[in-house]
């Protein structure tokens, strides 16, 4: 992970990307409150997932990652309200192939969880934008 700031949600986003790391759905789970909405867009069409059964059915998709490198081009963050906003430079490894990739990622935070996540693709493997 390259340019993480050492402040608590810079800590709270390495803990994250070691969950995936990890293959570790059950500790990811537990960085989201229980009624967590997460928005993606990994898809060309946005899907929502509302409360923990479906952000652990979006969190499936980790399980196919062998490798994962993140590089944050912009972070953003609040204190009152704890928010989180960033663009990460992804290098992912899936079944044996590497791809490139940009994300945009927001958190809003509830007593220490993540409340909502906008989970953004800004630029497809392909190349073309979100």
């Amino acid at each position: 992970m390259k340019n993480v700031p050492d402040t608590k949600l810079g800590r709270m986003y390495k803990e994250h990307i070691q969950h995936i790391l990890d293959k570790n759905i059950d500790a990811l789970l537990d960085q989201y409150t229980d009624d967590a909405t997460l928005i993606s867009s990994f898809s060309k069409s946005p899907v929502i997932y509302k409360g923990r059964d479906q952000v652990n059915e979006h969190m499936q998709g980790i399980l196919g990652i062998d490798g994962l490198e993140t590089d944050i081009v912009f972070w953003a963050e609040t204190e009152d309200p704890e928010t989180l906003m960033i663009t990460e430079q992804i290098t992912m490894t899936v079944g044996g192939e590497k791809s490139e990739m940009r994300f945009a990622d927001s958190w809003v935070l509830q007593d220490g969880k993540i409340a909502i996540h906008f989970a953004g693709m800004v630029q497809h493997p392909d190349g073309t934008l979100a």
